[in-house]
């Protein structure tokens, strides 16, 4: 009896593990041929198992309209869940949220710590969405060595964005601060991102 019992439970968690990659698969397929709302139906299960990458895709998902109306708190929801769970681009995006007050109360703080989250594990976006706060002076002074410092990081993973950004920031910037700033840029580069700030 035990033996059978086993047997089923394994065959259980084999057909289990099938249907998810199955439905990972068929879900790709559905939205890269614009279904989206099929996707969405094949991935929110994933998403409610905790799969922070799925969780982030919904998230995207609400945020753009896709497959459903657009919301930004159930957006926001997901992209909290991922974030929570070190996923960088999530917290990037729960970042964006908090940035622009879409989805939950506009907290320039909070911007900042999901960014710094994100940067730490050397996301691009991040560090741009990083210089632009420092640029304008959102949540933190304006200090454009430091913007300077993110976009160039930023531009160095491929960011065209970040790049202007950069150019933008030393335009404003004494011969003196923009080698500052490169000096800097270089050390955080060579320790790949990390306490560059």
């Amino acid at each position: 009896m035990l033996k059978r019992c086993l047997a089923t439970l394994a065959f259980s968690f084999i057909l289990i593990g099938s249907v998810t990659a199955g439905s990972k698969e068929d879900g790709w397929t559905a939205y890269n041929s614009g279904d989206y709302a099929s996707a969405l139906t094949l991935w929110t299960p994933l998403a409610e198992q905790g799969d922070a990458k799925f969780q982030y895709i919904l998230g995207a998902m609400y945020s753009d309209g896709q497959g459903v109306a657009k919301d930004d708190v159930e957006a926001v929801r997901w992209y909290r869940l991922a974030a929570e769970q070190g996923y960088a681009i999530a917290q990037n995006s729960l970042g964006l949220s908090y940035a622009n007050g879409q989805g939950v109360v506009q907290d320039f703080a909070e911007a900042l710590r999901l960014y710094h989250l994100a940067a730490e594990q050397g996301y691009a976006k991040a560090h741009s969405n990083l210089g632009v706060m420092y640029a304008r002076g959102r949540g933190v002074p304006e200090d454009l060595v430091i913007a300077y410092v993110l976009f160039d990081l930023a531009a160095s993973q491929g960011d065209e964005k970040a790049k202007e950004n950069r150019d933008m920031a030393a335009s404003g910037m004494t011969q003196l601060q923009i080698e500052k700033a490169q000096r800097l840029s270089q050390e955080c580069i060579s320790t790949h991102y990390k306490n560059c700030l």
